[in-house]
């Protein structure tokens, strides 16, 4: 019996093909293990959030599963993943111009790795995300937390799963700025829509369009969302690609609801 968060036969079929693995031209080495039992392993870490060597027996050994993993983290394979699974969802559903912008500060279990940074909060590592109005993911990425939330908005808008920009983004008090305003205009022709910080004496935006803000909780729905996934909850990865590379899965998971 398929388990709660084990691939469908249709979800397998849209990405079986980017996972296939590569044989040798000579025939010879040891037989690939089961790709689907690979990635159903690899998605039971994810969900309840334990130590690899934890995984049951009805999955594969832990240390496959584990090394085809990075395999697949260094290969590319699982942003391809993402990237079919965002252009399959959009062919099949209408989504909105404008997207929600969120952070979320996580606190990293063992205090050390790379991509994270001390705050007053402590040590930690944020990821940066876009929704549609489904709350669906558009495009995440993996930051520091020592940088303003201003200084990474472009950086997650390079990693969109779409082939167009939103036309606005919206956002909380801390992307309230001129110089983001100017650059998301001029590189981009996206609007942002933040509320006015309290230091602000000339406002820059009038009520109608702050009447968007409050849609402002499809964004924070879509972490509610990921944050199933225990293993998105605190950042156990040392390597910041391979927690990526667990983020990256949680919103395939997302995704696959609405194919």
């Amino acid at each position: 019996m398929r388990g709660r968060w084990e691939l469908g036969d249709d979800q397998w079929q849209l990405i079986e093909p980017i996972l296939r693995p590569q044989r040798r031209s000579d025939g010879r080495g040891r037989p690939w293990q089961d790709t689907r039992a690979v990635l159903n392993g690899i998605m039971w870490v994810l969900r309840s959030g334990a130590h690899w060597r934890e995984l049951p027996k009805k999955y594969l050994p832990y240390q496959t599963c584990h090394r085809r993993f990075q395999q697949w983290v260094r290969a590319g394979k699982l942003e391809r993943i993402l990237a079919c699974s965002g252009q399959g969802v959009t062919s099949k559903r209408k989504t909105s111009l404008g997207a929600g912008l969120y952070r979320r500060l996580l606190h990293e279990g063992k205090k050390r790795g790379l991509a994270v940074a001390p705050t007053n909060r402590g040590k930690g590592t944020k990821i940066i995300a876009l929704a549609d109005d489904h709350s669906l993911p558009r495009a995440v990425s993996i930051e520091s937390a020592s940088p303003h939330e201003s200084q990474l908005v472009e950086g997650v808008l390079g990693h969109s799963f779409l082939d167009t920009l939103p036309a606005r983004l919206i956002g909380d008090r801390a992307y309230d700025s001129d110089r983001l305003d100017r650059d998301l205009d001029e590189r981009y022709g996206v609007v942002m829509i933040a509320p006015h910080r309290g230091v602000r004496r000339s406002p820059t935006q009038d009520g109608r369009p702050l009447r968007r803000y409050r849609n402002r909780w499809r964004v924070e729905r879509l972490f509610a969302w990921l944050h199933h996934f225990r293993r998105l909850v605190i950042r156990w990865e040392y390597h910041v690609e391979n927690f990526f590379g667990m983020v990256r899965l949680g919103c395939m998971q997302i995704l696959f609801r609405y194919l």
